[in-house]
């Protein structure tokens, strides 16, 4: 991921300061701490595989409008909060650009196979064995 898109990615960004329960105490009550940062990743100009996977990896996030909300109040600052949510969406974004390794299908030879099969076999026979006898009562 280019350093251009992080740099449009935060000049797009719109925050939002609340005052949230969290960390604080009565200065929580007073400031508004919790930070909310709302981005259009539609003007991002994301190709349609990152933005296929930004779409997985942000969830309920990311609104039907295109719109990524993050938000934050673990610290008790406004601005260690709002440093916390722009690193989250650089992560997100660096996550989205990441191509997952693909799976590599996994190989079992005949007499592995059969080892397998037989262990499955001995356990199925052990747990039919821990079940209620039933006994027919005749009529």
């Amino acid at each position: 991921m280019d350093e251009r898109l992080l740099s449009l990615a935060h000049h797009l960004a719109e925050e939002n300061f609340l005052a949230g329960s969290g960390p604080g105490g009565q200065n929580a009550n007073k400031v508004a701490t919790e930070v909310q940062l709302r981005i259009n990743v539609l003007k991002l100009g994301l190709s349609a595989f990152v933005f296929k996977r930004l779409k997985s990896i942000a969830g309920k996030k990311l609104t039907a409008s295109g719109y990524l909300l993050l938000s934050t109040k673990k610290h008790r600052s406004q601005e260690a909060n709002r440093l916390e949510v722009r690193a989250s969406l650089e992560r997100i974004l660096q996550e989205a650009h990441n191509i997952p390794k693909p799976r590599a299908k996994s190989r079992i030879n005949r007499l592995k196979k059969a080892q397998r099969l037989k262990t499955k076999k001995i356990r199925s026979e052990v747990k039919l064995k821990r079940t209620k006898i039933r006994i027919p009562i005749g009529d």
